[in-house]
């Protein structure tokens, strides 16, 4: 008779923002992760419209964490199926024009790609919600939330950026 022997099991490795290429709403090209720009970076990841409502819940809070980490900076990533290229231009087309503050413009980085592979690659399991990470200069995944702003999410991500993770 065999006894369970518990065993110690090695921490996962962080995960890394997969390498994507995509444009800001200002028509920047921006080749991910390498050109976030802040020590840390604030991601919100949508693949439906109709999750805008849930990307706005968390302005008030994001507003207020870049207020106070000078070294935070945010990024909206719809993230959208490839598409031909003028689908593309007009999709980028309506949505700069439904955003009409430029420095909204300028953090909002539209992505086409293959996004089963892209959430694969994040160990994202549907697209039924928005995510949230915070990455460090290199692209690794420090910490991850999803779905509309809650205090106690907001809680979780305010002591993560308070401990310097």
């Amino acid at each position: 008779m065999s006894v369970f022997q518990p065993r110690a099991v090695p921490t996962p490795a962080l995960t890394m923002f997969p390498a994507v290429r995509g444009s800001n709403l200002n028509g920047r090209p921006f080749e991910l992760p390498g050109d976030f720009e802040g020590e840390r970076n604030l991601v919100i990841l949508a693949f439906q419209r109709e999750q805008h409502a849930l990307v706005d819940s968390w302005s008030p809070a994001i507003a207020n964490l870049l207020a106070r980490y000078a070294d935070l900076r945010f990024y909206e990533l719809p993230t959208i199926r490839r598409g031909n290229p003028l689908f593309r231009a007009w999709l980028d087309s309506a949505m700069r024009g439904g955003i009409a503050d430029r420095q909204a413009r300028d953090h909002t980085i539209t992505l086409y790609l293959d996004k089963a592979a892209f959430r694969e690659a994040l160990g994202l399991l549907h697209e039924d919600t928005i995510y949230l990470l915070v990455l460090d200069r290199g692209g690794h995944v420090l910490w991850r939330g999803q779905g509309e702003y809650t205090e106690r999410v907001g809680r979780e991500l305010e002591r993560v950026l308070a401990e310097g993770l």
